[in-house]
């Protein structure tokens, strides 16, 4: 698909990114911690179904990413996520990214994809394909084991840790960078 796009587009940085949304809430998400002997840890929680959907294009060879937070997924939200993506990557005629990402029913036609953004989709059933999907532990780093009071605080604490993770492209490339991922291609 990469040499196929540089072909049709001679001079254009092609450049290949993943997408993948993962869900989040005020249902606790709890990890094992160490704990004194013969003491038991304490992780307060109030389950509720309340949910944020935080949806990352990450390009796995250079680290750059891109998050948005939404109240929900759907077609139509997807279709404007994607628009806005492609304006702040700067997609068009000088840079095409080729955008993997899973068969989610508000991923399939029809769907209308800007201008430098082709979308290539994985073969069902494969979440470890997906470079974005190893992301998920550091979004939750800031929220596991805590009790949650809203979902305007949960955007809070997500949007700051969405925001330090835009800035640490050495650990999303080696967080994302499958040894298989091809690599940028630069203009001919």
């Amino acid at each position: 698909m990469v040499v196929e796009e540089a072909e049709r587009h001679p001079g254009a940085v092609i450049e290949v990114f993943a997408t993948d949304e993962h869900r989040i809430g005020l249902k606790p998400i709890l990890r094992r911690v160490w704990a004194s002997c013969g003491e038991r840890p304490v992780a307060r929680g109030h389950h509720r179904f309340e949910w944020l959907y935080v949806t990352a294009f990450v390009s796995p060879a250079t680290g750059e990413s891109f998050w948005y937070l939404a109240t929900g997924v759907d077609k139509a939200l997807f279709e404007d996520t994607l628009r806005l993506f492609a304006r702040e990557a700067g997609a068009g005629r000088d840079r095409i990214i080729i955008l993997v990402l899973d068969g989610a029913g508000w991923h399939t036609a029809p769907l209308e994809v800007p201008e430098g953004i082709r979308l290539v989709f994985l073969p069902p059933y494969t979440p470890e394909l997906q470079p974005a999907e190893t992301l998920w532990v550091h979004v939750d780093e800031p929220i596991v084991n805590r009790h949650i009071d809203t979902l305007e605080d949960l955007d809070a604490i997500v949007a700051d840790r969405c925001v330090s993770l835009a800035a640490n492209r050495n650990l999303i490339r080696s967080q994302a960078g499958f040894h298989w991922w091809p690599d940028r291609v630069a203009p001919n």
